[in-house]
């Protein structure tokens, strides 16, 4: 992992270090923590080195015995004694190892959560010079004479402290920004097409007025089911729309319901202006002299409307 600044950038020589308290180029956190996990290989070794210790102290209260010894025997005792040394090492090197893999498994969960990527420089495990430093380090901190207290065994919680990690959460905090802007801008287009839609629907509908306001001459015409049908259709066409954008987007359903409050107000409005059409064209049309004639097929026109309307009514969107 990376190195702090100042450790192992040090020209001068090991003899300088033991003028001044050994440092790692730490702040005093992360240095505390290395001097937690240095305590804690110095009691693993010494409880290996006991052990091996054990191995010879037994051997010898075991096999020497005697006062002499053939060639075969002392061949025997070392051989055996090699098989319990080499044993006991292999053991403590390959636990050691994954120590150091779980100390690591904690920096790297500490510093994903923080989105940081670490790099190690396994390099940097045999230099000389670093070695020599941490030992100094070591020395300075566990002799007698400058022993320092125990650090309280507090769980912690990793934090970007250099400006990389800064920077890349912010980059990642900008791309998800940018990322809700499209969505943003996706949607807004969806009811913009909507309201386009509507004032496109509403423009046919005013000349589909004005169309029978030209045509009072011909009372026949004057509502074809057709038009009233693409109304029917038009108006399902709307709010089917609309629900299907409620459903698929539940964050704009006040935004959907204000555009279908607006399209069924603008239905109501054509409604209310065919119906003054309607109006307009019966006392007109009670002017002529065709109005005695024609007013029998009239009133059964109007029946007809008054039947469409109530099932245009069927279709309309509830607020």
């Amino acid at each position: 992992m990376s190195q702090g600044p100042g450790f192992g950038n040090s020209p001068h020589s090991s003899a300088h270090i033991h003028c001044q308290e050994a440092e790692l180029g730490l702040n005093e956190h992360h240095q505390n923590e290395v001097i937690n996990y240095m305590r804690f290989a110095r009691s693993k070794r010494g409880l290996r080195l006991k052990t091996v210790d054990s191995c010879f102290q037994d051997l010898k209260e075991s096999r020497l015995v005697e006062e002499t010894f053939t060639i075969d025997e002392v061949s025997e005792v070392l051989n055996g004694l090699q098989a319990v040394v080499h044993s006991e090492v292999e053991s403590e090197l390959i636990n050691t190892a994954y120590t150091n893999v779980l100390l690591l498994r904690q920096l790297f969960s500490q510093a994903e959560k923080w989105y940081l990527k670490l790099q190690t420089d396994i390099s940097e495990l045999e230099n000389r010079e670093l070695l020599e430093q941490v030992a100094e380090f070591e020395k300075a901190e566990f002799t007698s004479s400058n022993k320092k207290p125990i650090i309280d065994n507090i769980k912690p919680k990793l934090a970007p402290l250099n400006e990389g990690g800064t920077a890349e959460l912010l980059n990642k905090e900008i791309l998800r920004l940018q990322e809700e802007n499209e969505k943003l801008k996706s949607r807004l287009k969806t009811i913009e097409t909507q309201a386009t839609n509507a004032l496109d629907e509403k423009s046919k509908l005013e000349r589909a007025l004005q169309d029978l306001q030209l045509d009072q001459g011909n009372q026949k015409d004057f509502v074809k089911a057709q038009d009233l049908s693409d109304l029917e259709n038009t108006v399902a066409a709307l709010k089917s729309e609309f629900q299907k954008t409620l459903n698929n987007q539940t964050e704009n359903q006040k935004s959907l319901e204000e555009n279908l409050a607006m399209a069924k107000h603008d239905l109501l409005r054509v409604q209310e202006q065919l119906s003054m059409a309607e109006k307009e064209l019966e006392k007109k049309f009670q002017q002529t002299a065709a109005y005695r004639n024609m007013k029998e097929m009239l009133t059964k026109k109007n029946d007809q409307i008054k039947d469409l309307r109530k099932r245009l009514a069927k279709y309309e969107p509830e607020d």
